[in-house]
Formats: C-alpha cells, structure tokens, sequence
C-alpha cells in the first residue's frame, strides 16, 4: 500500500514535467520567432537591395537618354553652324534627314497620269503593300490587323522633276501655284492642293490594307467641324455618297 510520501512525489514530478514542457514550447516558440525574425530581416534587406538596383538601373537609362537627347542636339547644331568657316554659307533649310523606304506599293493603275489623287474617290480599286523585311520584321506590324484603316505615307517617286529636286535642290524651283482641274484652270497655292509636285514630294492617302503602316484612328484623325473652300465642297459630297455606297454594300452583304 502506497504512502502519502509516494503520492506527494508523484504529484511533484507531474508538475516538474509540466514545468519542463511549458518550459521546452516557450523555448521553441522563442527560437522559432527568432529565426522568423532573422528571415524577414534577410528578406527586408534583399527587398531594398534590389530597389537599390532598380533604381540605379533606371537612372542609368534616364542619364543614356538624356546624354542621348544632347548629343543629337549638338549634332544638329554643329551641322546649323558647319558653314561658320567662311568658305560657303548653306541654310539649315538645305539639310536633309535621310530615310530609306521601307517597301512598295504595286497597284492596279499602269501609268503616272491616270493614277487618281485623291484616296476614297476609287472604292473598288485594289492595290498591295510589300514591305521589305530587312527593314520591317513581321513583328513590327502586331496589333495593325485589329485596326480598320490606316495612313501610308509614300514618295511620288514618278515626278518628271524629282531628280532635279533632290541632286540639285538650289536649281529646282517648284511653282507656288498650279492649275486646279477642278477651277477649269485656275490656279492655287501649291500647299493648298493635293499636287504630287510639291517642295518635299511625299504623298498621303487612307487605306484599307490587311497590313501596312500607321494605324488611322478617328478620335485623333478626323476632326470634327473641319471645311474645306468653295471649289471642294462637290468633291466632299461626293466622296461621302461613295462612302455610303460602301456601307450600304457592306450591310447588304451581311443581310444575305
């Protein structure tokens, strides 16, 4: 039979190992908070490392542009100023900014003359872009296709007085103004009309391309309000009877 000795050891080491366990959890709930405190602090630090990085990456390529910015402005000064020497004076007017084309367009019309000049006024005329892939890789042109229209910018390459105009540009002397078939001979302004014979000779139009060059966006390209003088008033209208058609045909079309 047990004494009461026994029982007041037994009661001494339940409360001992309870001791020793609460002891052994607050331990390890203190190494483990410790060591959850040293992660973070390794983490904080490569966190702000890294931000350190980044933004020295990013000043870098900002201090690139910038000396990027003034180092072509001091080109085109330095070409501004080349003819300081005395020898000849040349106007800045006179430099030119090369640039190669980057494709060809091969269209239905054959000749120069019969070539309409203004885009819309042929709905039904069709003609294909070919761009050069060592200038355009097929992924500059991602994203064009889910646009409907788009601008082409182009050279009239064709003109009788292109060749004076760029190899000797002080001897070309372009017409301010030229005859308007539509004024029965009158003249206007060059700059005023759509002429392919123009001091810089680069033409415009809208297209409907499956590929091409600039997007043409309607919120920024079409102006609201925009006129036109008394001698293109019947060509607007109809152009926009064309384009009526167009749709008409379109809605048609989808009906069937």
């Amino acid at each position: 039979m047990a004494s009461s000795e026994d029982f007041v050891w037994v009661r001494i080491s339940t409360v001992s190992l309870a001791i020793a366990t609460a002891a052994i959890s607050v331990a390890a709930a203190f190494v483990s908070a410790s060591i959850s405190r040293r992660k973070s602090r390794r983490l904080a630090s490569r966190v702000r490392e890294l931000e350190a990085s980044l933004a020295a990456a990013l000043e870098k390529a900002a201090s690139e542009r910038r000396g990027r910015v003034r180092a072509q402005q001091a080109l085109r000064k330095a070409l501004a100023q080349q003819s300081s020497d005395g020898l000849k004076q040349v106007s800045s007017s006179s430099f030119s900014y090369p640039m190669a084309p980057i494709g060809t367009v091969q269209s239905c019309f054959s000749t120069r003359n019969g070539t309409p000049r203004q885009p819309l006024l042929v709905p039904l005329a069709r003609a294909c872009l070919v761009l050069d892939p060592s200038l355009v890789p097929p992924e500059a042109l991602e994203g064009l296709a889910d646009y409907s229209h788009c601008w082409i910018l182009y050279v009239f390459h064709l003109n009788t007085d292109l060749d004076k105009l760029w190899n000797e540009p002080s001897r070309s002397k372009f017409k301010a103004k030229v005859r308007v078939p539509r004024l029965k001979g009158g003249k206007m302004g060059v700059l005023s009309t759509r002429s392919p014979h123009r001091p810089c000779p680069i033409g415009l139009t809208v297209a409907k391309p499956v590929l091409d060059i600039k997007p043409y966006l309607p919120y920024s390209d079409s102006i609201n309000g925009a006129t036109v003088p008394e001698w293109l008033k019947h060509i607007a209208g109809h152009a926009a009877g064309l384009l009526l058609k167009d749709k008409l045909r379109g809605v048609m079309s989808i009906g069937t």
